[in-house]
């Protein structure tokens, strides 16, 4: 195969045929799911950069091969996993299955890479001449094995600053990152090797190798010559290629009959066999080449981002665009001449035919007329000459063929039309490489279209949700293959953004069950949790037991097995005063500043000296207080009987018996995972806080188990606060604590105050409302939405999310499309937005290991006898065998 690339410096490739090119990254924008205003916006800026083009110029959206180690050496990144044995544990985990370990073929996973590649041109006859020069040395060293023709030093340097130039040119809003040398061999070898194990795109985004050096005052290159030997083989070979049979020649040597017959049935079904057999060191690839022929006249912003639409395939679909740009002027021209020739057809037409004008004609002048108009509009306005090709692969011609097939199915639902040309696949591979010439067949599925409408077709589209790094909590269902969501929430705080999030969604949609898997994490990392569990199967302390054994503990705040005194549990002699104080005055209903109060104060403070500090020693310095005279100590021995009714009740046992054991806070193993249950404690309701009279009138435990309800939310936000590891509080059912108004000031202050301490709050809810604070929803930097029925519940939920209200088809996705009712393998659907502002839908996947499993699942067992024989678990490789057509885009 004849190789293109003569010299690589930075982003900027010499080729052998005498032309320069600048190629950079593209950051893709944006998501399916975005609002009106931002695809707009995002129009916007493509339009520009279309419009900023110098000529010509050539968009490469390739599917770049992820390998199961790179995810997992992602969800590691940062963490040390010989001293964090339970996360390799999941790692490991994780590794077996997305290796496939367990399915009959390896997960086929990739990434969506864009590349921008413009010819560079350079002013002055001396580079005309070099560039001729380069073109014919080209040729020659070709057939004789000759080394590429040098640059001056000048020229190279001449062409970085043309790359410059127009990179400020062409931003446009756009992230535009110059490419490596390692990455323009990496687009080369790609396309070599589609479908087979190629090169990690990873490796050379960080590798320093293949780019040329200036030695003696000229460009020396490093050996491309590897990447030219490749055997190129139009339809390739299969079994029934036999050779031919040696038949009896007549004179004049022409051959038999029969042998006629054979070669003719050889080129009819070499015919049908229309892919692209690429042969080289990586071994054998299938590719099929489509080019789009035929397009809709007139679309939408919706409906014509079928470049998008690609990624939603369940494999691999590569696509270029070669773009030439014209300016508006002759756009203009070239209407007007259409106009004249249309006119002159129709006279024709109407002196030969009494029937009429053909439809046809009068679509000719509505779209011409359209199209002087919009050309007029804007002097700026460009018109693009655009070859579209799209390629698929397969490690079998039958294969590529159904894909192939499948591929022109899809876009042709959608009016657009794919052709995959007989003798044809080898100029369409061409255009796929870098930096190579057009070539001339493919000019002839040439579409014209505007700027602003050829902005339009999604090309820079993202579907990206999630963080770089972080946990492996699932798989993205915007895209067709296998493409892992990773979370990495304890980051947040070092990148200036909340650790914060919140989960809505209808009962058994999977809140819980994300909550736990985001806990279990962060714990596994290395950070800690602190969870308040209210249910009355005390979930989250089964799952904290199962999922970091001998790391967790458990407080159950109405049977009293820990204490939760503040006296014992915080180290700091002074914060558990403070917190004993404010605990005591919230029990007893009485003021910090009156004389009540300053007598609970100096019994706190007598008690914080004592030889073993404890609540208990607050009633005996009021029994001391009591014991004197005068007004003074009848006001303590007030307070000795009214804290006394509260102290002899079982739900405040775990304050005041001094014979519990603490909840050990300060341990760098047991207290890991804390739990504290708060089963059987009831609360007031919310109008009785702003009402004295009201709040006297509370039954006892609803005030007692209000009292306790502040110990443990300052519990949990002092400890969050002063951790220096990551910690995160996990609230399930929010709206039993956004209630209250000591639950509402857990949850806004560690929103509102968790990123400077390294802290953040999960809360789980059905309604956002039950999120609290208006002002404490719109801080949550990740959200989550999970199914909703309830049609008004769905457009809060989507409205949370940043996404309209309104719109009829993401109303249809949460109240229906989420996972659906009754189809267990559609369990765990969500729509996600992460702090970057990404919106995403991903299937949450719980790690195949059993300290996880065991406890995470809320759904009550069938107790109903089995009417046969039963089906063996889903197990988590079944499930993600099923993950590009289950529930996800191609459903």
């Amino acid at each position: 195969m004849t190789l293109a690339i003569r010299h690589i410096v930075d982003n900027i490739v010499w080729t052998n045929a005498g032309t320069v090119w600048g190629i950079w990254t593209v950051t893709p924008q944006g998501s399916r799911y975005m609002a009106e205003r931002a695809r707009e916006e995002l129009q916007h800026r493509i339009t520009s950069l279309v419009r900023s083009l110098p000529g010509a110029a050539r968009l490469y959206g390739l599917c770049a091969r992820t390998d199961p180690g790179e995810v997992v050496a992602r969800t590691i990144a940062g963490i040390d996993y010989r001293r964090r044995p339970h996360w390799a544990e999941i790692a490991d985990a994780q590794l077996r299955l997305l290796a496939g370990e367990d399915l009959d073929s390896p997960v086929e996973m990739h990434r969506r890479t864009l590349w921008l590649a413009v010819p560079l041109e350079a002013g002055g006859a001396r580079a005309e001449v070099s560039a001729a020069l380069a073109s014919a040395w080209g040729e020659l060293s070709a057939m004789l094995g000759l080394p590429p023709a040098p640059v001056p030093a000048h020229e190279v340097e001449d062409y970085q600053q043309r790359a410059r130039q127009l990179a400020a040119e062409l931003g446009g809003g756009l992230d535009l990152v110059p490419a490596r040398p390692a990455e323009i061999v990496w687009m080369h070898q790609h396309a070599l090797a589609r479908g087979l194990d190629e090169s990690l795109l990873a490796e050379s985004e960080r590798s320093s190798l293949r780019g040329s050096r200036v030695v003696s005052g000229v460009l020396r290159a490093p050996s491309h010559a590897d990447l030219g030997q490749v055997r190129l083989l139009e339809g390739g070979h299969d079994a029934t290629d036999a050779a031919p049979v040696k038949e009896a020649a007549r004179p004049g040597g022409s051959t038999t009959l029969g042998s006629a017959r054979r070669g003719r049935r050889r080129t009819r079904h070499q015919a049908g066999r229309r892919w692209l057999q690429v042969e080289s060191e990586a071994g054998t690839s299938y590719q099929a080449h489509l080019a789009l022929a035929e397009m809709p006249r007139r679309f939408t912003s919706a409906s014509g981002d079928f470049l998008a639409h690609l990624d939603r395939l369940s494999f691999g679909v590569d696509w270029v665009v070669d773009l030439k740009v014209v300016p508006t002027e002759k756009v203009i021209e070239e209407v007007k001449k259409k106009k004249r020739d249309l006119v002159d057809q129709a006279e024709q037409y109407s002196a030969q035919r009494a029937t009429g004008l053909p439809e046809d004609i009068h679509d000719a002048a509505e779209d011409l007329g359209d199209l002087g108009a919009r050309a007029s509009r804007t002097s700026v306005e460009v018109e693009v000459q655009s070859v579209t090709v799209m390629t698929v692969w397969a490690d079998t011609p039958a294969e590529c063929d159904r894909r192939a097939g499948a591929l022109q199915a899809r876009l042709k639902g959608a009016n657009y039309r794919l052709v995959r040309p007989v003798g044809g696949q080898e100029e369409l591979f061409t255009l796929t490489l870098p930096a190579t010439a057009t070539p001339p067949a493919t000019r002839q599925y040439v579409q014209h279209q505007l700027g602003e409408d050829w902005a339009m077709h999604g090309a820079l589209t993202g579907h990206s949700f999630g963080d770089p790094t972080g946990a492996m909590i699932g798989f993205s269902q915007d895209v067709g293959t296998v493409t892992p969501t990773l979370l990495d929430i304890a980051n947040a705080p070092t990148q200036n953004a909340s650790a914060s999030f919140g989960i809505a969604g209808d009962l058994g949609g999977g809140k819980s069950v994300l909550l736990k898997m985001i806990a279990s994490a962060i714990v596994d990392r290395g950070g800690r949790a602190i969870a308040i569990d209210r249910t009355k199967r005390r979930e989250w302390a089964a799952f904290a037991a199962s999922a970091a054994p001998g790391r967790s503990q458990v407080v159950d705040a109405a049977k009293a097995e820990l204490s939760i005194d503040p006296l014992r549990v915080f180290a700091d002699p002074a914060v558990g005063a403070r917190y004993a104080l404010s605990y005591l005055t919230v029990q007893l209903g009485v003021g910090p500043m009156t004389e009540h109060g300053a007598l609970l104060k100096a019994a706190v403070k007598q008690a914080a000296a004592a030889t073993t500090p404890c609540m208990a020693e607050v009633l005996v310095a009021l029994a001391e207080m009591a014991a004197g005279e005068g007004p003074r100590a009848l006001r303590a021995a007030s307070l000795v009987e009214w804290l006394q009714v509260a102290a002899d009740e079982p739900l405040a046992a775990s304050v005041f018996d001094p014979d519990l054991p603490p909840l050990d806070l300060s341990a760098d193993v047991s207290s890991d995972f804390v739990v504290i249950t708060t089963n059987g404690l009831t609360l007031p309701p919310r109008e009785a806080v702003t009402n004295p009279e009201l709040m006297r009138n509370q039954p006892l435990e609803a005030l007692i188990g209000r009292a306790v309800l502040y110990l443990i939310a300052a519990i949990a936000r002092e400890t969050a606060f002063t951790d220096p590891r990551f910690t995160l509080i996990p609230l399930d059912e929010a709206y039993w604590l956004t209630s209250s108004a000591e639950g509402q000031a857990l949850c806004d202050e560690v929103v509102f105050d968790g990123r400077k301490h390294g802290a953040g709050v999960g809360l789980g809810c059905h309604d956002v409302r039950e999120l609290g604070t208006s002002t404490g929803r719109g801080l949550l930097a990740y959200r989550f939405l999970s199914r909703t029925a309830d049609p008004v519940l769905a457009a809060r939920g989507l409205e949370w999310l940043g996404l309209p209200g309104d719109d009829e088809d993401l109303l249809r996705i949460v109240t229906t499309d989420l996972s659906p009712f009754g189809k267990a393998e559609r369990a765990g659907e969500f729509l996600g937005r992460d702090p970057r502002m990404q919106i995403g839908r991903f299937k949450a996947l719980v790690p195949d290991v059993d300290r996880v499993l065991n406890a995470i699942f809320t759904t009550p067992e069938d107790t109903r006898p089995p009417a046969g024989p039963q089906p063996e678990p889903t197990s988590t490789s079944a499930v993600l065998s099923v993950l590009p057509t289950a529930g996800g885009p191609d459903a």
